[in-house]
């Protein structure tokens, strides 16, 4: 069995090699092939060079090119019309090319009901560097990925699709719900479906090609793809395999002035004391050192101190005889106080290399089955640099008295200490040794055979089973491995009897004077590694019933089983807690089964009279059994009413569920980085002095909760927490039981009634949403952690220790922040509502081609509410038009919830030519710290608009180029107080005026 499945899996990636060398050669002939060879496979878009548009009774659904009908996205059944009851925002594939993305989710996240969830810029610190998606901020686990209405691989333990797994050649549009969908197709559809729909025949060669570069130079991107299909068998058959390769360069923060005073961390290369409140050194002889210096002003004999290059000592805090560089080699003076700004450092923008393969094909067995098969496979590998590795988490490095590098005044400070021989606490960065870097490689594989056809008259079946899977081998390297940094610190002779030289990291020159060898040997390349599958079988039938006089009414019956099994497997020194500046997680294991069974209704009321042209109604309802929470039943109901053809009011009610995951359940304790900033700018430490907790009416309060939490009362009068992040350490819980949501959306859809004038082409919808999630999955956030904990909201009035967010506060024998534990629960309630609103007019201009038309498109969101409940039988919290800077991925609430967001374009199209200018819009928010700690709340972040150009030409009838210009104006980045690095690169453009170019042809 071991050989056999080393030999499929060398087959795989021996195919893998042969598919992608092909592609090559092909895209190298398509280049050279005449215009006049090609044959345009594309359809024309049904909206001209639209980003956004509404379904308006088309591309919510299709016809299949062998006259099979294909289901209405967001139901079970082909509905009369084919009327979707549902919002559905459709993107054609001509509008995803416009948008000069190399990625699926850039072009969605400019989408009004999208939030940014995981991106380019969100991939830093080992975390993947996923391509998540995110519907109205209630996180990317809640709404439902789907390829032509089949759920994808999930990408990790917590359910989320990669959508960077996507063969781009084969994606013809998308089709987006934005509202709930459990009853139709299951767990997780509580915010929306976003269904990505495949080309459904091809016939012939299909190649594509975009570059893109920033106009700095940098930040280059290439995807480029090959298609082919034909029928067989008499047209019985159809087959089509498309291969594609992307390519994104990382971008460091050095290359972009913007980073270079972010991100001001406390933990230096020069190395720092850290001196210990039970065992300070003698105030008089820190006094008497500092004044050999020429510093006369008292010392605080608990301050951190630092190492010149001249062996000399500066107190941190102060900058008090700081030597050093203050603006250059990475150092900063901030507030005065002597930081290295870690932006310089790290890639905002991860780098990225894919290849896929995606094959499908059918074939009518008999008259009336059909048989079909797909088959996907990926290889993707995100990069990352994160800076320089820092002595933050796990056990403290230590310094013996011993050590022969400690510098004389340090040795003079350390004698008058009441135990002079004891170790001391050391921090810094290791500026030796290359900048860590993390090489997050994904292997995906999916397979899939089905059989469909047809029962009796007004009968059919389809049942397919499906298996895949996603490995993702996790390399971090460069990674500092603390024991062996402590070994060198504790020799007699420092570590050269190890390494050449051994290990001095008192001053800046002496760290960066690290050998090779002693690089070498307290580094090493750490390996990890994931394992994501799932096993699929459904079966569905769908039936016409009685009629009404107005048409059939239908049923759709299904029942599917679905398996999720998960394995972590960390390195031994991470799992350990042995690698500087990682924190670790555990090995891990798990599974989750599910038995579902569905059924939906269709009833058509009323057709072709007056005032109802069309009515109708229908309801779905799904009992779902999952092996670890039970079962849970969901249900919809909808109606429909056309009073008149070119108006449609629609609306439905659904009952939304969605069961906890395997990494809510199972998740081993694992870490993450806690952004709380620097007070009183920001929340921070309350503990630190200069925060608004120390300082306010209830200070000595505070005082005496931070002594019982663990700050030495000797050195609360002077604490300060040296950085602006800390631990967070995140467990799953297998007592969570499933969150239930009700949601309801009415609206309308109206297509222009008038046949001539300025709005004959014209269409508009309508619709408010309306979700009201309850018993709410999600780990405690972190700075709701330390705001409650210490009475910042008024929640823990007797300011105890024992209050149940203190608890999840740990701090070391200094008192600083460990970690903070946010354990997944059932928190509490999320509410959200709004309007979303998209237009479009025409108006017919022949200037290049007999088709021609000047347009413009616009979809608008309204939030009206945004509101999180963080404890049960407790008050909502308003989130509405706040940036949340310090959001990770999927976070509730998100990164941003603006009142309004918009993306207008305004344009030219015809058969041959197209241009347009598209306007990207997000409304001003207020900073999160106006919600956590209102009496000192930092400025917001003003309204951001972008602006980009494109334009495209057909030669032929199979040959197209087109251009544009991303950030025109080259918009800079906003600040947003909250977040550590002073912005969010995930969710505005970081890299600045762009220009990209592609050619399209077929043959």
């Amino acid at each position: 069995m071991i050989t056999n499945a080393r030999a499929r899996r060398d087959l795989a990636h021996s195919a893998s090699r042969a598919a992608l060398a092909a592609a090559a050669s092909v895209f190298a002939l398509g280049i050279a092939a005449s215009p006049a060879l090609a044959q345009a496979t594309d359809p024309a878009p049904t909206q001209a060079g639209t980003m956004a548009t509404s379904d308006q009774d088309k591309g919510a659904s299709t016809q299949s090119t062998d006259g099979a009908d294909i289901v209405v996205t967001g139901s079970l059944i082909q509905r009369p019309n084919n009327t979707s009851v549902s919002p559905i925002v459709s993107v054609s594939a001509s509008a995803i090319k416009e948008a000069g993305v190399v990625s699926l989710q850039d072009a969605l996240n400019q989408i009004p009901s999208f939030t940014t969830g995981g991106n380019a810029g969100t991939g830093g610190q080992g975390t993947g560097g996923r391509a998540s998606i995110n519907l109205h901020g209630l996180g990317t686990n809640r709404n439902l990925v789907l390829l032509d209405g089949r759920r994808l691989p999930s990408s990790d333990i917590n359910g989320n699709v990669d959508i960077n797994i996507l063969p781009d050649a084969i994606i013809e549009g998308i089709d987006v719900i934005t509202g709930g969908a459990s009853a139709v197709y299951g767990s997780d559809a509580m915010s929306g479906v976003v269904n990505f729909k495949t080309v459904r025949k091809l016939e012939g060669v299909r190649i594509d090609l975009m570059n893109t570069i920033s106009d700095r130079g940098d930040a280059y991107r290439f995807n480029g793809s090959l298609a082919f299909g034909s029928s067989f068998a008499d047209d019985r058959g159809h087959a089509l395999a498309a291969f594609s390769y992307a390519k994104q360069n990382p971008v460091n923060g050095s290359s972009r002035s913007f980073f270079t005073d972010k991100t001001p961390s406390s933990f230096i290369g020069t190395g720092t004391f850290v001196p210990s409140a039970t065992n300070a050194p003698n105030a008089a002889v820190v006094q008497a050192v500092f004044s050999q210096y020429g510093n006369t002003a008292a010392v605080n004999p608990l301050l951190n101190l630092g190492f010149n290059n001249d062996g000399s000592l500066f107190v941190q805090t102060g900058a008090r005889n700081y030597r050093g560089p203050t603006d250059t080699s990475g150092y900063l003076l901030v507030g005065n106080n002597v930081r290295m700004p870690v932006g310089q450092q790290i890639d905002f923008y991860n780098g990225l290399d894919r290849k896929t393969a995606f094959v499908k094909a059918d074939y009518e067995i008999t008259p009336g089955i059909t048989a079909y098969g797909q088959f996907m496979y990926v290889d993707l590998t995100v990069k990352t640099a994160s800076g320089g590795s820092l002595t933050q988490f796990g056990v403290p490095v230590t310094v013996p008295v011993t050590n022969p590098f400690i510098p004389n005044d340090l040795r003079t400070i350390l004698a008058s200490r009441p135990n002079p021989t004891a170790s001391f606490t050391f921090n810094g960065r290791y500026v030796g040794v290359p900048y860590k870097n993390f090489s997050e490689q994904y292997t995906v594989q999916q397979y899939l055979a089905g059989l469909r056809g047809g029962i009796a008259t007004g009968w059919t079946f389809d049942v397919f089973a499906s298996y895949d899977q996603s490995v993702h081998n996790q390399e971090t390297g460069n990674a500092v491995v603390k024991s062996r940094v402590q070994t060198l610190l504790n020799a007699a002779d420092g570590g050269a009897s190890l390494c050449a030289g051994g290990f001095n990291p008192f001053g800046d020159a002496n760290a960066r004077g690290l050998s090779a060898a002693c690089a070498t040997y307290i580094t090493k390349t750490a390996f990890s590694r994931e394992k994501v599958s799932q096993t699929q079988v459904q079966a569905q039938i769908n039936g016409k019933l009685f009629d009404l006089g107005a048409g059939p009414a239908q049923i759709a019956l299904v029942a599917d089983y679905r398996r999720n099994t998960y394995s972590y497997v960390p390195d031994s020194d991470l799992a350990a807690q042995n690698l500087e500046s990682i924190i670790a997680s555990a090995p891990a294991s798990g599974a989750i089964s599910v038995k579902e069974a569905a059924a939906q209704i269709d009833i058509p009321l009323i057709a072709d009279k007056p005032f109802f042209r069309e009515l109708g109604v229908g309801g779905a309802v799904r009992v779902s059994d999952y092996s670890t929470s039970g079962t849970v039943t969901s249900f919809e109901g909808d109606a429909r009413w056309r009073p008149i053809d070119a108006l449609l009011f629609r609306g439905s009610y659904q009952r939304a569920v969605r069961a906890p995951n395997i990494g809510e359940l199972f998740a081993p304790a694992s870490g993450a980085q806690l952004v709380i900033g620097t007070p009183p700018g920001s929340l921070g430490d309350p503990c630190d002095v200069r925060s608004t907790a120390r300082t306010g009416a209830n200070g000595t309060q505070v005082s005496t909760l931070c002594v019982a939490q663990g700050v030495p009362a000797a050195a609360i009068g002077s604490y300060t927490f040296p950085t602006t992040a800390t631990g967070q350490t995140i467990t799953g819980n297998r007592a969570l039981t499933p969150e239930k949501a009700n949601t309801f959306n009415f609206g309308l859809v109206l297509n222009s009634p008038i046949k001539t004038g300025l709005f004959r082409d014209f269409s508009l919808s309508v619709d408010y949403y309306n979700i009201n999630i309850k018993n709410v999955i999600s780990s405690v956030p972190g700075l709701t952690v330390l705001s409650k904990c210490f009475n910042l909201d008024g929640t823990n009035p007797t300011y105890s220790n024992a209050n149940a967010y203190c608890q999840l506060i740990q701090r070391d024998a200094t008192g600083q922040i460990v970690t903070v534990a946010t354990p997944y629960l059932n928190l509490g309630g999320l509410k959200t509502d709004g309007v979303e609103i998209q237009a479009h007019v025409g108006l017919p201009v022949r200037i290049a081609g007999a088709s021609g038309k000047v347009y413009a498109d616009t979809a608008i969101g309204w939030t009206r509410g945004y509101k999180v409940q963080l404890l049960p039988n407790t008050a909502f919290v308003d989130y509405t038009g706040v940036s949340n800077g310090g959001a990770g991925t999927g976070s509730v609430p998100p990164r941003a919830t603006p009142r309004w967001k918009s993306l207008t374009t305004l344009g030219y199209r015809s058969d041959s030519f197209g241009a347009g200018l598209r306007w990207r819009y997000q409304g001003p928010m207020k900073d999160i710290s106006a919600v956590l700690t209102p009496a000192t709340a930092q400025v917001g972040v003003a309204a951001y608009s972008l602006f980009d150009l494109f334009a495209s030409a057909r030669v032929g009838k199979g040959f197209e180029l087109r251009a544009g210009v991303n950030n025109l104006l080259d918009k800079g980045l906003p600040f947003i107080a909250s977040s550590q690095n002073g912005t969010d690169v995930a969710l505005y453009d970081p890299i600045g005026r762009s220009f990209y170019m592609g050619v399209k042809v077929g043959f």
